[in-house]
């Protein structure tokens, strides 16, 4: 199992960087910068891939509506090359609010625009002369769209590889098949992985199914806090998580659109998913945090004595993932030096 943990794409680039060289020491496998309306992440992981040797370098996501097919490809083409091979495009459709009110952008058919995209990217990374016609992307633009003009181009640099990995942040039945059956790798969000086979066992063996033979083995990438501490710290580090799951399972998207209270009533909690968005959403934040179960916590945050992490962790193991991402508290070389010993 690898194990990746993120960087913070809010604070100081300079900053980022010595940390992201003492994860790399630690014996961090992949680091993860976020982009949301906030810095570029390509920015801040060019930076990175300068500060560092050997780790792995990962957009954690870049919006696929934020840029055109192509400048994806190329971003991803060029902090491969910089880093020396190093670099994971993590990408995902975002939703409509981020994409309609930061970026302008109209929020159609993300499942047809996220094929698009991936076919182009990987046309762009073979050097092949770039032709498509998908659902979303036509390229070069049809001459009743544009003014006629347009010519199929292949890039002019030669990629370091003809195949940079994609990890696709999915959640609902179809994003999820669709990841099983044409990425490298999947980024679920609100993850139990005691019931996570239950809600999308049948979503990604439907698209395992159909997976071309050429594509390795689907990666899993989640995770959360892991701290081998008494249960007074325990519970703190449990009820820190609370806020943030709330805004996502009350907050994010809107009453009649939320991805995540979605699979959250998909868990078994639907009455709990219900009064979490209806407290966020009265503006009640508090409240909405302390309806966050219990046992959904203590499934999730791995923390606890060195017995039941090891168990959480394994039990992470066990439902799929590959790679842990983990937000640690305590001695960090440890703690790696341990999960390693409790998986591998």
């Amino acid at each position: 199992m690898k194990i990746g943990m993120g960087i913070n794409y809010t604070g100081d680039p300079r900053a980022a960087g010595e940390r992201a060289a003492d994860l790399e020491a630690a014996g961090v496998d992949m680091l993860w910068v976020a982009e949301l309306y906030s810095f570029d992440a390509v920015s801040l992981l060019g930076y990175l891939a300068a500060k560092t040797e050997r780790v792995e370098l990962a957009s954690g996501i870049l919006p696929l509506y934020s840029r055109s097919p192509a400048l994806i490809a190329m971003s991803a083409a060029g902090l491969d090359a910089v880093s020396g091979g190093r670099f994971v495009l993590g990408l995902g459709a975002s939703g409509p609010q981020v994409i309609e009110g930061w970026h302008g952008v109209p929020y159609t058919k993300p499942l047809a625009a996220t094929r698009d995209v991936i076919d182009i990217c990987r046309k762009v990374w073979r050097r092949e002369v770039v032709e498509h016609h998908g659902e979303v992307y036509e390229l070069p633009l049809p001459p009743d769209q544009g003014t006629g003009l347009g010519k199929p181009l292949k890039i002019i640099n030669h990629p370091v590889r003809e195949s940079i990995p994609i990890f696709l942040a999915s959640l609902g039945p179809k994003n999820v098949a669709m990841t099983a059956e044409i990425a490298d790798g999947w980024l679920p969000t609100i993850y139990h992985p005691d019931k996570a086979r239950d809600v999308w066992g049948a979503d990604l063996d439907a698209g395992s199914a159909l997976r071309d033979a050429s594509l390795p083995p689907l990666e899993v990438a989640v995770g959360g806090t892991v701290a081998i501490c008494d249960e007074h710290t325990a519970q703190q580090l449990r009820d820190a998580s609370r806020p943030g799951l709330a805004l996502y399972i009350g907050g994010m998207g809107s009453r009649s659109q939320n991805f995540y209270n979605n699979t959250f009533r998909q868990y078994g909690y639907e009455a709990e998913a219900a009064e979490i968005q209806d407290l966020f959403l009265s503006g009640k934040k508090k409240e909405a945090a302390e309806a966050i179960p219990e046992e959904y916590l203590k499934a999730t945050v791995m923390a606890g004595d060195e017995g039941f992490v090891r168990d959480r962790v394994q039990a992470y193991a066990a439902s799929g993932v590959t790679q842990l991402r983990i937000s640690p508290k305590g001695d960090l070389p440890e703690l790696v030096e341990k999960i390693r010993a409790w998986v591998d």
